[in-house]
């Protein structure tokens, strides 16, 4: 199919950009949203078969005027891609309660916002596709990720149950969990934000997590241009992927947290399997 509208999130910069270079490459038409709609165009460039929109996905009644914006001008939405997100990066007990909260309202609660604003579109036409980008953080929790890796994880929770949503209606849903990709995710105020709190328990490790995060920045492996082409291809399949691990490291990751849950349900296999309520 080269003529799906693609309605993608965080689009003024890193991946989305090349998410949404990708589907107006294959063909397909394509609403591009950011805070900031004149970061899009100038991200993207003109295109006749693009339209960007500003949208705070911590906004709902934002999001449901961009879906409106976006049938109205296209007349669908088939591929929704909930990318938008940052990273507040930190040990627990020195992320802020407020700091914690605003990680969850925009990389979990952003995504359900735009969501509840696209499918009852997708509903209505009886097809559609919801991806969503979650992270190797969301299936591996990881040092520093605290807050980052929980609202992926509960990004994953989410999407694996909504499928069962969304089925019936012929709306296809896929997890997206990308390991490093040369990206702007660890560009300081851009998308990583550092501990508002300082304990000095932690402070060393702080310190050193942190010059060491600065300076992955710009040396990651993955070339998020083929990550982009990658789920335009895996899009236009008849049956998509339910979770498509992005990237040789997140293989490796997976395949040994897979592992290890096997081997942590076998150490204590008789135990936990002796629950059950005796009968007399």
């Amino acid at each position: 199919m080269s003529n799906n509208v693609w309605f993608i999130t965080g689009a003024a910069r890193g991946m989305g950009v090349d998410l949404a270079k990708a589907a107006l490459d294959a063909g397909h038409s394509v609403v591009a949203t950011a805070r900031d709609a004149a970061k899009v165009a100038q991200a993207l460039g003109e295109h006749e078969k693009l339209l960007a929109l500003s949208l705070d996905v911590t906004d709902a009644s934002a999001a449901l005027s961009a879906a409106e914006a976006a049938v109205e001008h296209f007349g669908s939405i088939d591929v929704l891609v909930n990318n938008a997100g940052n990273f507040y990066a930190g040990y627990f007990e020195e992320i802020s309660d407020e700091q914690f909260r605003r990680q969850m309202e925009t990389n979990f609660f952003g995504p359900l916002n735009v969501s509840r604003a696209i499918l009852p579109f997708m509903r209505a036409q009886r097809s559609g596709h919801v991806i969503t980008i979650t992270s190797a953080a969301g299936i591996i929790g990881q040092e520093f990720c605290a807050a980052y890796a929980a609202s992926k994880f509960a990004l994953e929770g989410w999407m694996e149950s909504l499928r069962y949503d969304l089925d019936p209606f012929g709306i296809h849903t896929t997890i997206v969990e990308p390991g490093f990709f040369r990206t702007e995710l660890l560009v300081e105020g851009a998308s990583s934000i550092w501990p508002e709190l300082s304990i000095e328990d932690y402070a060393p490790r702080t310190e050193q997590t942190i010059t060491a995060w600065k300076s992955m920045n710009g040396q990651q492996g993955g070339d998020p241009a083929k990550l982009g082409a990658a789920l335009v291809t895996l899009a236009g399949l008849e049956t998509p992927p339910l979770r498509f691990v992005a990237g040789a490291d997140v293989v490796a990751g997976v395949e040994q947290k897979a592992r290890l849950l096997l081997d942590q349900v076998d150490a204590h296999r008789g135990l936990s399997s002796s629950m059950d309520i005796d009968h007399a």
